[in-house]
């Protein structure tokens, strides 16, 4: 009886061990298929096919940078001087540059590549075809213009929310960086920074760009103006400059500044830019000017225009612009942004901050 009760065991235990080394060996091969993305064709009888993910994945990024690729046009000042990079200072001496559709009609690109308002730009086509167009709105101190074409129905690229950026994400800058053979080329890299505050100095004088977004996708002179985009082919921002004594550290201007401009033009074909006539700095440009100054929030009002609607306010300098209509103010692009949501003659609530006092002040807007 004890002879055949440990053989019973000893079968019983055996058929375990199989039962367990059948179910990891279904449960081994099933994750190896699911990971390595095996299927048979119903079409070939034993033939095994090999579903290469990261393959679908480049050929939809294909898609996606083809689409702002042709979107993407190459910007010259000056006519028919050639286009070759191979002359001598090729990109100055044409005005070399990059834009990208954003509406029927109209270029986006930056201001020292288009020049002021009223300034004649050439502008190529992905297809090769030209057009002359002139410039309808420039801001020297966002860098940022938009070009009137000539030409309709041509592709149009979609815009992003520049808000929704996060370090680490996957970008792509798209423009033509030494002349017309390179033009609309790619380069990839990641978001580096955001709201970063750099100063420029051209001159003698200095100014300062806010809010930039930082990325290590390589921008070179050409490229100003171009489109920066996310996987998904949206344009979060316009690339405006690099720095010479660094690899790997461009900016972009972030694409949520300009899209009440953008709204107009496409409403009424014209921006009429409403003006509150201050200028000032966020507290990341600070530390360039004055290390007695100090503030947790809003813009440090530098200047008032003393022909501005603010000009016979109590508004002195030193004083800090916390919110306008009760809404918080980071820096002057955020106060921009919001200016160009409003028209000529609206009023505004300024929430200013002196000291330990805040006050209120009432202002009408004008025109710039």
């Amino acid at each position: 009886m004890y002879h055949v009760e440990k053989r019973g065991n000893n079968i019983f235990l055996l058929l375990v061990i199989l039962a367990l080394v059948s179910l990891f060996t279904i449960l081994a091969y099933t994750l190896f298929i699911d990971n390595n993305k095996y299927y048979y064709s119903e079409n070939v009888v034993g033939t095994r096919i090999y579903y290469d993910e990261d393959q679908e994945d480049d050929q939809e990024l294909e898609k996606v940078l083809q689409t702002t690729i042709d979107c993407t046009v190459g910007i010259s000042k000056i006519k028919d001087k050639g286009t070759t990079i191979f002359l001598e200072n090729s990109t100055e001496n044409l005005g070399l540059g990059s834009g990208i559709i954003i509406s029927p009609g109209y270029v986006l690109t930056n201001q020292h590549v288009s020049g002021n308002k009223y300034s004649t730009c050439y502008i190529t086509l992905h297809n090769g075809a030209t057009d002359s167009g002139v410039v309808v709105w420039a801001s020297e101190d966002l860098d940022l213009a938009i070009i009137k074409l000539n030409m309709k129905d041509l592709p149009i690229a979609t815009l992003g929310d520049s808000e929704d950026i996060k370090i680490g994400k996957r970008v792509y800058a798209i423009g033509n960086p030494v002349g017309y053979e390179l033009q609309r080329t790619v380069t990839s890299g990641i978001v580096s920074g955001i709201n970063r505050t750099i100063r420029l100095e051209d001159n003698d004088k200095k100014t300062y760009m806010e809010e930039l977004i930082q990325t290590d996708a390589t921008i070179n002179q050409g490229n100003s103006g171009g489109p920066l985009i996310n996987k998904n082919g949206e344009v979060i921002g316009i690339t405006t400059a690099k720095v010479d004594n660094a690899d790997g550290i461009g900016f972009a201007i972030p694409i949520n500044i300009i899209k009440p401009v953008i709204k107009k033009i496409e409403e009424t074909g014209e921006f009429v830019e409403p003006y509150l006539g201050i200028s000032g700095y966020d507290k990341e440009a600070i530390p360039y000017l004055s290390s007695n100054i100090n503030f947790d929030t809003g813009i440090y009002i530098e200047e008032i225009d003393k022909l501005g609607p603010l000009a016979k306010s109590s508004l002195t300098k030193g004083d800090i612009l916390e919110k306008i209509d009760g809404k918080q103010i980071e820096n002057m692009n955020k106060l921009k942004e919001y200016i160009y949501t409003k028209n000529v003659g609206d009023t505004v609530t300024l929430t200013i901050k002196r000291k330990t006092e805040t006050f209120e002040i009432i202002t009408r807007l004008s025109k710039a």
